[in-house]
């Protein structure tokens, strides 16, 4: 049969040709506008880089009181006949808060752009900022909520943020600040004096589950603002961290949280919006094992921030975040210290990762904290000898040196050792079960031969220690105290729960022990933590303990203004914890890390980097261009 090629066929191929061709042009063209979009943004980019700039220094010349006239005045005086020149206003010149921001965009391969992805380690109960109690909760805050100053890493001095400028009394009782005039909220909504006294005012609310934060407003005596642009704060008396309480407090939008009663404010763990550079997509919608992700704030008041998206990952599993680092799932990988050592020899890690370890006053420290009272009534750790002896029976030489591999210290109170504020003669309760028997013995407890420790009742000494499920390395700590504690007669029943379940047995004060750590300052209040008012309205004193002479001590610390007196009345402070005991003080850490090389700008600091993830302030870290991998 014979085939022949016909003009409908002719038609066919040259119809086909045409649509190859209309296709082929039209890539170009999408080709085309993609980058020509990319350029449109890079431009806006730029051009909102520019005008923020612009906006702030007007701000700042507003702020500073610098007019087009002259900084100087000649007048001709009458009675002394020549002419005299008055002296300019002393002008108080602040640092950039964005200093360490501008200081990266002149690195040559900056870039703005990719998400940065970290992991928590926990599950996080709430982000509200108005009743956030845990670290968790802060980190993500911090990211949204601004402050009126912040300080500087790696020069510790204050920073404007919100707070253009201030005035500080010759008494220390006043702290004048007069605000930004160019901030909105991420919904537009601009930022007054009205917002700052209403932050405060919320915290304040006794019907607020936020009595943490009324602790550290404790010596506020009001608050006011003078028009829209000024507030002033007044302290009931001098206080060695007056600068960080008033400068310090998260600046929350009166428009969007007064909208709620006080019940919904406590009950919804997802109320986050602030002025900061990043936002949540639905302020009000975040609720516990949703996924947390910040989105640029594009109406940013500030220098735009480097990261188009910061995602927080509630990965628990010590083997499970090891897993998902080693697979470029996140960048930022806290580690235990096996892992860490193991990791240090993996090619893999150290081609793909950096590594850091550093030692800051923030890391804190870890501790067992002995429930002295449930229930109304007192408990088998009431008495201190009671407690001085658990922490006789713990030796935590061994476990720094077994668990932590070195990276940890054996501490004696809630001071870094080395600081001003620790009394440098006291050292850590060694470990001594001996001694310990016999301070056992001296309460009433006894071993009737079958090597059990019992009381005066005939009931065992057991307890339940309360702590975080899910961390491979601090399981091993409890088996090793239930080992250890067993030698003396002493039962330990493991009981590792959910962060939120640790949170609400805390609250209710329904645990016999409970191991967790706080997170340090550059020179702690601890206050809330000992002092015997904070164990009402779910404060941190949560295993009731009452102490006059540490209340009498640590109160007058907090308004001694002189170092050297307020360091030595720190030191009794410590004397005291001490001998009653009221935590096991275990250890402070060192901050082991890895970071993804793409993660560029990263370094050393006072803080230990020159990032403070709980800090309100700008990331100075990026991604170089070449080096992306995330696009919205």
């Amino acid at each position: 049969m014979e085939n022949r090629f016909g003009f409908k066929d002719l038609i066919t191929v040259f119809l086909f040709v045409i649509l190859i061709i209309v296709v082929w042009l039209g890539m170009v063209e999408v080709d085309r506008q993609g980058k020509a979009l990319q350029s449109i943004q890079r431009q806006g980019d730029q051009q909102t880089t520019q005008l923020a700039a612009i906006r702030r220094a007007l701000d700042d010349i507003a702020a500073n009181g610098i007019t087009a006239a002259p900084p100087v005045a000649t007048t001709s005086n009458p009675t002394t006949g020549p002419a005299t020149t008055a002296p300019a206003p002393v002008l108080v010149r602040r640092p950039d808060p964005f200093g360490n921001l501008k200081d990266a965009e002149k690195q040559p391969d900056f870039s703005r752009g990719d998400w940065l992805i970290d992991n928590l380690g926990a599950k996080v109960k709430k982000i509200n900022p108005v009743v956030t109690t845990d670290l968790y909760g802060a980190i993500v805050d911090a990211k949204i909520v601004e402050s009126l100053v912040y300080r500087d890493p790696d020069t510790l001095e204050w920073v404007p943020q919100l707070a253009r400028n201030w005035e500080i009394s010759d008494d220390g009782l006043t702290f004048t600040f007069q605000l930004r005039k160019d901030v909105t909220f991420s919904d537009g909504e601009p930022f007054t004096a009205e917002d700052v006294l209403y932050s405060y005012q919320i915290v304040m609310n006794p019907k607020i589950d936020a009595a943490r934060t009324r602790a550290y407003f404790d010596k506020i005596k009001s608050v006011e603002k003078h028009g829209d642009y000024e507030v002033v704060f007044k302290m009931t008396e001098p206080y060695f961290l007056s600068m960080e309480q008033c400068g310090g407090i998260s600046v929350l939008p009166k428009h969007f949280y007064s909208k709620y009663s006080e019940d919904e404010i406590n009950s919804n763990p997802g109320l986050l919006m602030g002025t900061g550079p990043y936002r949540m997509r639905d302020p009000a919608g975040w609720r516990p094992g949703q996924k947390i992700e910040l989105l640029r704030n594009d109406s940013y008041w500030g220098v735009p921030p480097t990261f188009n998206r910061l995602i927080s990952l509630e990965v628990e599993e010590e083997a499970a975040e090891e897993t998902m680092f080693g697979n470029g799932e996140y960048d930022i990988f806290a580690c235990q210290p096996e892992q860490y050592r193991r990791l240090l020899a993996d090619p893999h890690t150290t081609a793909r990762a950096d590594r850091f370890e550093y030692s800051t006053p923030l890391s804190g420290y870890y501790f067992i904290a002995w429930n002295e009272k449930r229930n109304g009534k007192p408990t088998q750790f009431s008495d201190k000898r009671v407690r001085r002896a658990m922490t006789m029976l713990t030796d935590r030489d061994r476990i720094n040196k077994e668990v932590y591999l070195g990276y940890a210290t054996t501490i004696s109170g809630p001071f870094p050792a080395g600081s001003p504020q620790a009394d440098p003669s006291i050292e850590p309760i060694p470990y001594d079960p001996a001694g310990a028997k016999k301070l056992l013995e001296e309460v009433g407890y006894h071993d009737d031969g079958s090597g059990v420790m019992k009381g005066p009742d005939g009931q065992p000494l057991r307890f339940r220690l309360t702590y975080g499920s899910n961390n491979a390395t601090f399981e091993r700590v409890v088996l090793f105290l239930k080992d250890t504690f067993a030698k003396a007669g002493v039962t330990l029943e493991p009981d590792p729960s959910d962060w939120p379940i640790v949170q609400t047995k805390m609250d209710n004060r329904d645990f016999d022990a409970v191991s967790l750590g706080w997170s340090g300052s550059i020179e702690s209040d601890i206050y809330q933590e000992f002092d015997s008012s904070q164990i009402a309205d779910k404060g941190d004193d949560f295993m009731s303990y009452i102490s006059p002479d540490f209340d009498k001590v640590c109160r007058e610390a907090r308004r001694t203004v002189d170092d050297q007196k307020r360091m030595e009345l720190w030191h009794q402070c410590h004397r005291i914890l001490n001998d009653d005991q009221p935590y096991t003080f275990l250890m402070s850490r060192q901050s082991l890390r890895f970071m993804d090389k793409r993660i560029a700008n990263v370094k050393p600091s006072r803080m230990g980097l020159n990032y403070v993830n709980i800090w309100s302030m700008p990331v100075p870290w990026y991604v170089p261009k070449a080096m992306q991998k995330y696009t919205d």
